[in-house]
């Protein structure tokens, strides 16, 4: 019989340090998705829409900036995230960040369901 061996403390900074980590990618993965739309709204959609293009290129530029500011804000939380680890503390989102990327992400939804529903 093999006996359980409980994890370590050294095992769960090495899971915490990986979960810091996986949520970085996901900062990235936001941010990639963000640039994607960007292209979708800026480029794609005037083509099909045979309307006024400076709605969409204005959409297409708004959710790329949400893309970089997802990005540069994925590698500050990661850097605090890691010094809070180094120095055995936590490095909590601050709530005013989080509702400014809500109320981005939120504003941006409306105002591309504005252009697509006015036909622009």
């Amino acid at each position: 019989m093999v006996p359980v061996v409980e994890p370590g403390v050294e095992d769960a900074t090495r899971r915490t340090h990986l979960a810091n980590e996986r949520t970085y990618l996901a900062w990235w993965r936001s941010g990639l998705t963000a640039f994607a739309v960007s292209v979708g709204v800026g480029k794609l959609v005037p083509g099909l829409s045979g309307g006024s293009n400076w709605p969409y290129v204005v959409l297409g530029v708004c959710f790329a900036l949400l893309g970089l500011a997802f990005i540069g804000l994925g590698y500050v939380r990661f850097r605090a995230v890691n010094a809070a680890l180094a120095a055995g503390s936590w490095s909590e989102l601050s709530n005013r960040l989080a509702g400014w990327l809500a109320a981005a992400g939120i504003g941006l939804a409306i105002a591309t369901l504005l252009t697509l529903a006015l036909g622009h």
